[in-house]
């Protein structure tokens, strides 16, 4: 295998890559500003500029290379020796910083890139410590370029990230560079605004404050933050996300980097899908049917009236459906279904069926016209539900058989006294067809906000967004990602998962005498390999990567 040492670091290396993109993969850093795995090496920062010594390929001896190489643009080559930290490179680190914090505002203290700049980071690693600019700085307007994003333009160091993506990605061309010099600025083209599917990934990828997220705009700072690694809990994408969140509200969302699924991006509609969670609408306590009317109650009374009224179906002999909605995880469907079997006896089987699956519209690839199989190319699905596939397969490894999807399992419910549901959607989803063939049911409903629904159910229960339990989902081509609990349910309400835990626990501490255990994701999988023979919950659920949870290095002390 080719060989190349960089900084005294012996690195191997296959095919053709970048100095730049071999050092990062050993753990080395190399300053960069304009370079992006995901975009195209136009090497315009400088920053990176290297010195090379290269083995003759007549004498084999090594040569310097008269000149600084920028090592997001040159090509590895085997026995090339590489030096970041030589004086050299040292100085043209400083010289690079220097002329990027000229005309730099100093508004730190105010900026949302504080605490994760690479022009702060770099500034202190890499730069000067002192300024010898003693003329007025030019001044850059702040502008609006679109719905979710500001840019101000005196922050912008010229790295073109922005532009680039908006090209490359996602082939709308909104934003172009415009003026030269000192006077050069990033700007929108005439007539149009910043304004596609995947515009707040520009935040993203900006490596200073210019392109700053209006919804995040002054609201936290990073460093207060906890982040925990998720699945987007929306659509059937699976996108790797991470939920920023401090004192059990969230803050934002953003991507993680999976090239298999979701490349570095996010939809927009993923990243500000969310805000449903804190929604003033939440349903946080327990209702019941008396005499009519709804009252509130609590966990343990709701529960006691659900069994007694599912006890006298079965003695009655009357049927019961469920309908699982594809919000739930893996593991809450499992524990939904195992419980109605047992709390209808083997005498009677229950009518289960899969909720309805929101599609809106068609796939979506990016850049326009890339097959979904391409490297770089990024899908936005039309299924607007996390785990559909993920249900399906639970609820066929426990009966057997498929389960009704949610067309055939109205017509089935039809002589059905008593169904359970659950819902967990971001918005309306009862449909009228399903309105009317509940009318003049027991209903017993699980869910998260207001419907056509909770005012009639003879339970509700309020359950819990994906954000505030863990589990696992199925995305559309199958992959199963398991995702952790990012906040505390909202008080009141309980994880669909803690619920069915619940009443599993009450009909075996009869026997037992145990307690309701606390829902654990991970020890359900288990016992859904080893019970259903579903090994590929073992197998083949991919767990966020060892250090994507990262809690808040900041030291809150009370005055």
């Amino acid at each position: 295998m080719a060989r190349i040492t960089i900084n005294g670091k012996p690195c191997e290396f296959t095919g053709a890559p970048s100095i730049l993109e071999v050092a990062l993969a050993n753990g080395l850093e190399i300053p960069h500003y304009c370079w992006h795995e995901g975009l195209s090496v136009v090497a315009s920062c400088r920053i990176c500029l290297a010195e090379v010594w290269a083995p003759n390929p007549r004498s084999g001896e090594l040569e310097p290379i008269p000149r600084l190489l920028p090592t997001c643009q040159t090509p590895c080559g085997d026995g090339q020796v590489v030096r970041t930290d030589s004086p050299k490179a040292i100085a043209n680190q400083k010289a690079v910083m220097e002329y990027l914090l000229i005309n730099h505002p100093l508004d730190c203290p105010i900026c949302d890139q504080a605490g994760e700049c690479y022009l702060q980071d770099y500034s202190y690693e890499y730069g000067r410590g002192e300024s010898r600019f003693e003329e007025a700085k030019i001044k850059q307007p702040k502008k609006d370029v679109g719905p979710h994003i500001y840019l101000y333009s005196d922050r912008c160091i010229m790295c073109s990230r922005c532009v680039r993506f908006t090209r490359e990605v996602t082939g709308t061309a909104e934003l172009c560079v415009v003026g030269r010099g000192s006077s050069e600025q990033i700007d929108l083209f005439p007539g149009k605004a910043l304004d596609n599917e995947l515009s707040g990934n520009v935040a993203d990828i900006c490596p200073v404050g210019a392109l700053l997220d209006k919804d995040f705009l002054f609201t936290q700072r990073v460093w207060l933050l906890t982040k925990t690694p998720s699945i987007d809990g929306l659509t059937a994408s699976g996108d790797n996300i991470s939920i920023e969140h401090n004192q059990g509200r969230i803050y934002r969302v953003k991507p993680r980097r999976n090239l298999s699924v979701n490349k570095w991006w996010i939809s927009d509609e993923v990243r500000y899908g969310w805000k449903f969670i804190h929604s003033d609408q939440r349903l946080t306590e327990p209702r019941r049917l008396q005499y009519g009317e709804q009252v509130g109650t609590n966990f343990s009374a709701a529960y006691d009236e659900i069994d007694e009224r599912l006890a006298a179906a079965r003695e009655a002999g009357a049927k019961v459906a469920a309908l699982v909605s594809p919000m739930l995880s893996c593991e809450e469907a499992y524990l939904m279904a195992r419980w109605v079997r047992a709390a209808c006896g083997e005498q009677s089987r229950p009518i289960i069926g899969v909720g309805p699956v929101p599609v809106n519209g068609e796939d979506r690839t990016f850049p326009p016209g890339a097959s979904p199989a391409d490297r770089n190319a990024f899908t936005i699905r039309a299924e607007k539900a996390p785990n559909a596939r993920g249900v399906r397969r639970v609820l066929k490894g426990l009966n057997g058989t498929e389960a009704f999807e949610f067309a055939k399992w109205l017509e089935a419910i039809k002589d059905a006294e008593v169904v359970l549901l659950t819902g967990n959607y971001p918005s309306e989803w009862v449909t009228k067809d399903l309105a009317k063939a509940l009318s003049r049911k027991c209903i017993f409903l699980i869910d998260t906000l207001p419907n056509d629904l909770t005012g009639k159910a003879n339970v509700l229960l309020p359950g819990a967004t994906w954000a505030e339990k863990s589990g696992t989902f199925e995305n559309a081509n199958g992959l199963l990602q398991a995702f952790e609990q990012a906040i505390p349910p909202v008080e009141g309400s309980r994880s669909e998962g803690q619920i069915f835990a619940d009443l599993l626990a009450r009909r075996a501490a009869s026997t037992n005498g145990h307690g309701a255990p606390r829902y654990n994701a991970a020890a359900v999988r288990e016992e859904m390999a080893a019970s259903l023979g579903l090994m590929e919950f073992i197998r083949d659920v991919q767990a966020p990567a060892a250090g994507s949870f990262i809690e808040s290095d900041m030291e809150l002390v009370e005055l």
